[in-house]
């Protein structure tokens, strides 16, 4: 006798949570195909996780920090899911670098580890993932500080072997 049972939409992991969201995603791109407005994409996306069971918000306000806690600002993230997966939405026909800096300047700001990166504009349907560590926090610059610190010694030496 199998005893064992689905896990409700809160209870599961970042990762199948993200393989919930592509697949979602995938479904209304074969539905609505590419051409609509980014808007439409969300509010589509947001339907059908919502229909699911899957906690998720649009347009959701946070907050942007300086490192001494001052108040500098707040974005609108697209979708939040579960309150830790950051969506991104696009309806473009190319992504750029200019999105990934967006999407990963949103997750320090927000503190959101996880993000999602989908344009709903081209042909197929791209999803990209993005996690946040340790390296891109700059809570308190002290990664930034060893960085420079390395630096400042091998400086000399580089200096000394390539006059």
């Amino acid at each position: 006798m199998n005893t064992t049972t689905n896990p409700s939409p809160s209870e599961l992991n970042i990762f199948k949570l993200c393989d919930r969201v592509r697949e979602t995603s995938f479904a209304l791109h074969k539905f609505l195909r590419h051409g609509h407005a980014e808007k439409v994409y969300q509010n589509g996306l947001l339907h059908r996780l919502r229909k699911q069971g899957v906690d998720t918000e649009a347009e959701v306000a946070l907050k942007v920090f300086d490192e001494d806690g001052t108040l500098l600002g707040e974005f609108s993230a697209d979708l939040v899911v579960q309150g830790r997966l950051l969506i991104e939405l696009k309806a473009i026909k190319e992504l750029t670098d200019e999105h990934v800096a967006q999407v990963l300047g949103y997750m320090r700001a927000s503190r959101i580890e996880h993000a999602l990166l989908i344009n709903f504009g081209g042909s197929r349907l791209e999803v990209r993932k993005y996690i946040l560590n340790d390296a891109f926090r700059a809570q308190d610059g002290s990664a930034l500080k060893r960085s420079r610190g390395l630096l400042s010694l091998f400086a000399p030496l580089c200096a000394f072997l390539w006059p």
